[in-house]
């Protein structure tokens, strides 16, 4: 993966690598501000809880920034044919053609289910959709969506909306090892730190919500992952040093004269 470079997804680019949701907000003027101290250019807007004909002002959509990209997904979706058909419904409202795709399969882990998963990621790409799709920390599932198109892969790094972190660090290292599409953490980060760590690792981004909505002041904590999500970054950009299990001295010896 190169440096020094923005985050591209499909034929766009942006300058944040971080992405976050619109649900769990106290209000939607908390919605709008935490959106601004992200620094964020991409939203998900989960379709099937939204009133895509309510055209009074307090619909949520007349919340979000016109500056800011709308990312459609199909959470709640237990099905293929459900999430194309949610898909297909969001291009005609919302006039785009990237998605988010979610299809789960267990009501309590919200996992995905992977078959299904790969059933709709293939007839999305078909009809010209810029898939982003959720998935395991899967590295074979993982490839068999890069192979069918998919712009990018998003596996979770823990289960939705449980902010227990970043589980498996070793998963995602391989799976960033074997794909050459964008990977975005998507799922599981609790605080600023769990960011910071995805990013380390060199994951291209992270997408959040719960994180960010259900934290006491959600303002504060999208300018903290905002602040983790880039120094994250730096980090690995920077390169980090080589764990040792002993002391090496920070100042060099040579040249130091001992008086016995």
């Amino acid at each position: 993966m190169k440096v020094n470079e923005d985050l591209k997804l499909g034929s766009k680019t942006y300058k944040s690598r971080l992405i976050v949701g619109t649900g769990k907000y106290p209000n939607n003027e908390i919605m709008a501000a935490a959106h601004e101290a992200s620094g964020t250019g991409i939203v998900t807007v989960a379709i099937r809880r939204v009133d895509l004909n309510d055209k009074s002002g307090g619909s949520l959509l007349n919340h979000i920034d016109k500056s800011i990209d709308l990312l459609p997904n199909t959470a709640g979706c237990y099905n293929a044919r459900d999430a194309i058909l949610t898909c297909e419904l969001a291009r005609e409202a919302l006039g785009t053609n990237f998605v988010k795709l979610e299809v789960l399969g267990d009501e309590k882990t919200l996992f995905p289910d992977n078959e299904e998963l790969l059933i709709a990621a293939r007839e999305l790409v078909k009809q010209d959709f810029i898939v982003l799709p959720y998935t395991s920390d899967d590295v074979v599932l993982c490839k068999k969506l890069q192979d069918i198109g998919c712009a990018a892969v998003m596996p979770l790094g823990a289960p939705i909306g449980s902010g227990l972190g970043i589980r498996n660090p070793y998963n995602l290292r391989i799976i960033l090892e074997q794909i050459n599409i964008p990977v975005i953490v998507d799922a599981g980060v609790g605080t600023a730190s769990d960011a910071a760590i995805a990013m380390e690792l060199g994951c291209d981004g992270v997408l959040m919500n719960t994180a960010i909505a259900g934290a006491k002041d959600p303002v504060k904590m999208a300018g903290a992952m905002k602040k983790a999500i880039e120094a994250g970054r730096l980090a690995f950009e920077a390169g980090r040093i080589e764990k040792k299990l002993y002391a090496t001295a920070s100042s060099p010896l040579e040249g130091v004269v001992h008086n016995n």
